[in-house]
């Protein structure tokens, strides 16, 4: 897709994004769950900042209380705009129905047209061996697995600071471990659950990011983010391309950050990228391609 066609005031320089899919720099939008989010809202979101989005994300099973058509509405309303749709965490809440209510929930995420099935375990306890199962079971059938590790327990949910605290968190070696194993099984992407984190706590773990980081790399993981003050420190200390899971009503306020053009205090003028002039090694890419085929060459 377009980095931006057309863009309003395109004389003044951003942060280019490329185009999609992308690698890097991958926003996944939350829909519905605090708020509703019906077609003619997302098309609004899309009409403007569809450039920007990646994914569109059903939290807390929001679709399973919806209508079926409404469900494929928004679906389609996506692919339109060359966004995937993820089913969110809710297949730990499958899970405890049974292996036959798993493989029936997969089968109808696929003939939903859903492009990715996340794995969590937040709020249950599942050995890792069952969940690479799933993941195996998502690729066989022709979506993408996006498992999620994290290091508290109870965590997808509202628990308050207190009932958190009262579980205790994990080692991260142990979500690392884990995250390896799901990549090594061909994952998508990882997700890192905030509870522990950033949310739910007095104190951010910013040691747990940085090792989760360190080990995993950033192309492969995507943080959660939905508070702007964690999604601006994500963005000030990782760089613009940090991939990020947001709610739907910040994905602007995010995007001015990424493309550098505001900010707060502290990260107004700072959020930068050297990628040469504007869109030229990228407008040349599709040509060096061509050539090198013509050539023999790849």
């Amino acid at each position: 897709m377009e980095r931006t066609k057309d863009r309003c005031f395109d004389f003044l320089p951003i942060n280019e994004r490329g185009w999609k899919p992308r690698k890097t720099g991958i926003t996944e939008m939350r829909g519905p769950y605090y708020a509703p989010v019906g077609k003619r809202y997302l098309q609004d979101i899309l009409e403007t900042m569809g450039a920007y989005v990646d994914i569109f994300k059903f939290s807390g099973g929001s679709f399973s209380l919806m209508p079926k058509n409404a469900v494929k509405d928004l679906i389609g309303t996506c692919h339109e705009h060359d966004v995937m749709v993820s089913t969110g965490g809710f297949i730990e809440r499958v899970l405890t129905y049974g292996p036959d209510m798993v493989d029936r929930y997969l089968e109808e995420c696929r003939e939903m047209e859903f492009d990715i099935v996340e794995v969590s375990a937040g709020f249950i306890s599942v050995p890792l061996d069952d969940l690479l199962g799933i993941v195996e079971k998502v690729h066989g059938l022709g979506m993408k697995a996006k498992p999620e590790i994290g290091i508290q327990f109870g965590a997808g949910g509202a628990s308050s600071v207190e009932e958190l605290e009262a579980e205790g968190t994990l080692d991260p070696s142990q979500a690392i471990r884990a995250a390896r194993r799901y990549l090594d099984a061909g994952a998508h992407m990882i997700m890192v659950e905030s509870e522990g984190i950033t949310e739910n706590v007095r104190s951010w773990r910013t040691d747990v990011v940085a090792k989760i980081a360190g080990e995993l790399g950033l192309e492969k993981v995507m943080f959660e983010a939905a508070d702007p003050a964690v999604f601006s420190w994500y963005v000030k200390n990782f760089g613009p391309d940090v991939n990020l899971f947001v709610d739907h009503s910040q994905v602007v306020e995010l995007e001015a950050l990424r493309s550098g053009i505001w900010g707060t205090k502290s990260t107004w003028g700072r959020i930068v990228t050297y990628r040469g002039k504007p869109g030229k090694a990228a407008d040349a890419r599709p040509k060096l391609v061509e050539q090198a085929q013509k050539s023999g060459k790849r």
